[in-house]
């Protein structure tokens, strides 16, 4: 089963790190869409979540996860040392998102802003949810 992540498509360090998942998930476990697509929108209505939410959004089937927990569980599936970052699941999630909350806060003054969501490759366009 296809996993979903929600992304804020006008944020540089949110698609960049699209761009990290798509080149480590080797087995195309992640589908996309960013949280302002319509896809995005109905997803987040679908399972209660505010459409304010400062977190990227990992849905797998009928749960949900955000912030670092969601980060966590994404990196247990990539290829490389990077789920080897997963071990942090097991520090309790109000310290780790201490540490998600001041990037996220900062994201747009140190990485920028994207006029527009990004294009993907045509060889990654059928993993992007429309």
């Amino acid at each position: 089963m296809k996993e979903i992540i929600l992304f804020d498509g006008v944020c540089t360090f949110c698609n960049s790190s699209v761009q990290f998942i798509l080149k480590r998930d080797l087995k195309q476990r992640y589908l996309f869409a960013s949280l302002q697509s319509e896809v995005g929108k109905d997803l987040l209505k679908t399972h209660g979540i505010s459409e304010n939410i400062n977190s990227f959004v990992l849905i797998e089937g009928e749960r949900y996860f955000t912030k670092s927990s969601a980060a966590l569980r994404v990196c247990r599936n990539l290829k490389g040392q990077y789920r080897f970052l997963s071990i942090f699941r097991f520090v309790p999630a109000p310290i780790r998102d201490i540490f998600y909350h001041v990037i996220a806060n900062n994201r747009y003054k140190w990485f920028g802003k994207q006029e527009s969501c990004m294009l993907p490759s045509p060889e990654d366009r059928q993993r992007f949810l429309d």
